[in-house]
Parts: C-alpha cells; sequence; structure tokens
C-alpha cells in the first residue's frame, strides 16, 4: 500500500506540473469546474451521501464534473485526483479513508491553488480549504454514556472500532475509552479496529461473544458497515431479543441510515448518533463553490447551526449530529427518515 501510494503520488507531481501555472482556484464566475472523488460504495452511509450530491449540486449551481469513486484506496483516490485535474478541476472535494497517507497528494494541491475540501475525514497534515464533519470526539462520548447508563455503570462491552489510521477511528475510539474510564469505571471495553469492514467485525463480535458471554454492550463506529453483521452474529446466538428481555444486548451506533432506524424502531438496536450525510453534500459543495469563488472564512457559530473552529491546517466546520433513540427515531427532520 505504500509503495503504491507513493508511486501514485509521484505521478500526481508529474501531472500538476504539466497542466501549467495558469491553473488556480479562484475566478468566481459560477462555472468553475469542481472535482469530486467519493471514498467508497460499500457502505450503505456513504451511498447515502452519494445520492445526495447531484441533488446538492443542482440546488447550489454547482458545475460539478463526472464523480470518481476511490473504493478505500489511497492510491487509487491520488489517481483519480491526478484525472481530476487532468480534466481541469480548479477545486477538489474528498474523503479520504487513511487520514495520514494524503498528505503528499494536499501538498502537490497546495502547490497548484487548487483548494481541497475534505467530508468526514480531517487530514492530518495538509492543507485544507475547509473540512465538512461533525465532532467524532462527541460520537464517543454519546455512545459512552448511553452504554454507561443501560448497563448502570458495570459489566462488559464490545467497541467495533473503524480505522486507527483515521481520525474518524481514533477520535470515536480515544472518547469512548476516556468517558468509560471516567464516568463508568466498573465497566470492562474490549475495543476491536474492524478497518471499516464488516467481516472483520463480525469475525471479532463472534470470538468476544464466545470468550465473554456476559457481555451486555456493543458500541459500532459505522452503522453502514457493522449494523448487517452484528445483528446477524447476535441472531445466530440467540441474543437478539427486545430490550425487555434480560438477554439483550445494548447497542448504539454511528451514521443514522434508514436500516439502523428500522432496527431501533424494532427493538434489535437501541440509539444510533445521526451522521448528516444530506448536509455533508451540501456543505461540501458549498465550501467548495466558496473556494472557487475566492472567500474566506473565519471560527464561530455559522448560520446553519455548526461551529467553525481552527485547524493547524486549515478550518473545520463541526455540523450537528443528535442521538437518535426510540424516543425520537420518527423525526421527519432526521435526514434517515427522508432517505429513500
Amino acid at each position: 500500500m505504500k509503495l503504491g501510494s507513493a508511486a501514485a503520488a509521484a505521478a500526481l507531481l508529474a501531472i500538476v506540473a504539466a497542466c501549467g501555472s495558469e491553473t488556480t482556484a479562484g475566478g468566481g464566475n459560477g462555472g468553475t469546474k469542481i472535482g469530486i472523488d467519493h471514498p467508497r460504495a460499500d457502505s450503505d452511509f456513504w451511498n447515502s451521501y452519494i445520492k445526495y450530491v447531484p441533488q446538492m449540486a443542482g440546488e447550489l449551481k454547482v458545475d460539478l464534473m463526472p464523480a470518481t469513486n476511490s473504493q478505500n484506496d489511497v492510491a487509487k483516490l491520488v489517481n483519480n485526483v491526478q484525472a481530476l485535474i487532468g480534466q481541469g478541476a480548479k477545486v477538489i472535494v474528498m474523503a479520504p479513508q487513511d487520514t495520514g497517507a494524503v498528505a503528499n497528494t494536499l501538498q502537490q494541491l497546495e502547490n497548484r491553488k487548487i483548494p481541497v475540501v475534505t467530508v468526514d475525514t480531517r487530514p492530518d497534515k495538509g492543507k485544507v480549504y475547509m473540512v465538512v464533519r461533525a465532532d467524532n470526539r462527541a460520537y464517543g462520548t454519546k455512545a459512552c454514556e448511553f452504554l454507561g447508563e443501560k448497563l448502570g455503570g458495570k459489566g462488559k462491552v464490545v467497541q467495533l472500532q473503524g480505522a486507527l489510521s483515521s481520525i474518524n477511528g481514533r477520535d470515536r475510539s480515544e472518547a469512548f475509552l476516556e468517558c468509560m474510564k471516567a464516568k463508568f469505571p466498573g465497566i470492562t471495553v474490549f475495543s476491536e479496529p474492524t478497518e471499516w469492514e464488516g467481516s472483520k467485525a463480525a469475525s471479532m463480535l463472534q470470538t468476544r461473544l464466545e470468550q465473554n458471554p456476559d457481555i451486555k454492550g456493543i458500541y459500532m463506529h459505522a452503522g453502514g458497515v457493522h449494523l448487517a453483521p452484528t445483528l446477524q452474529v447476535l441472531r445466530q446466538k440467540g441474543l437478539l431479543v427486545p430490550p425487555s428481555d434480560p438477554k439483550h444486548i445494548f447497542v448504539v451506533s454511528n451514521d443514522g441510515i434508514p436500516q439502523e432506524f428500522a432496527s431501533i424502531r424494532k427493538g434489535d438496536i437501541d440509539a444510533t448518533v445521526s451522521q448528516p450525510a444530506d448536509l455533508y453534500a451540501k456543505y461540501a459543495l458549498f465550501y467548495a463553490k466558496a473556494a472557487a469563488d475566492g472567500k474566506t472564512f473565519k471560527p464561530g457559530p455559522t448560520d446553519h447551526g455548526s461551529t467553525i473552529i481552527q485547524l493547524p491546517n486549515g478550518l473545520e466546520d463541526q455540523l450537528p449530529a443528535p442521538l437518535v433513540t426510540k424516543d425520537n427515531v420518527d423525526d421527519k427532520g432526521l435526514w434517515g427518515n427522508q432517505a429513500g
């Protein structure tokens, strides 16, 4: 993977150099080409986001180029960015899943004065015009507090982590563990890094349940990839029972996809954090257009219920992401109740 990434980065450097010095962001004519790379198509959450993108592009009158998809592969991401630049992109929207491996790509784009908007993930290094994201540490804290209260402060839980090479995986995991240690020291946490892969989540959960049949809680970092395999394992073990049943394992997730809402209504899982797929699409393109028009932003509250914070390498608009339980799962304002 590292060799492939390095080769792809070198190829990007070559094509950027060949594009000529006249390629700059800005212009403000509303027709500036905006390139977008989708991160994957094997997640219900990301597929929902992908469906929102053309809708939001139409509403915002964004000149959006045909999208590429890097399929959770940083080498493909670099090659896709290379192709978008070659086709005339003046702004790039991306969602790098490995937030440490895109630094060289971001440096090349900065050298060419091509602004970058990242969605859902914040690159560890490399300049970004804006990160469109929710507070992922809050995800972990909300999950911790929910499970801690349901378990009465004692017992065992499994944390199905995403990839720890991703800032999202690290933020959710660290906040969950810190909260458990501080507020619920009587709860034992088994953390399993799944790399955002459903098959790994199923295998790890299966093993943990065999070793610890008294597990009473599960925190899934991503319902889009973890929900189906988790439900399958619980069903196979006769543990997919209503909350009123003593065998019920309390499950809290992240994403807010329709499938999670359906599972909450059925009593199969208990909560999820609604990660705003619709707003991710809307504001990714909003900021991409703003970058093309040469606009700038400052930290502070926005007019759309979020807060922009300062990063070492740019700005981040932290969009709201509410906890959804049986009490508010039918709220029509949640994107998961509007999708599909």
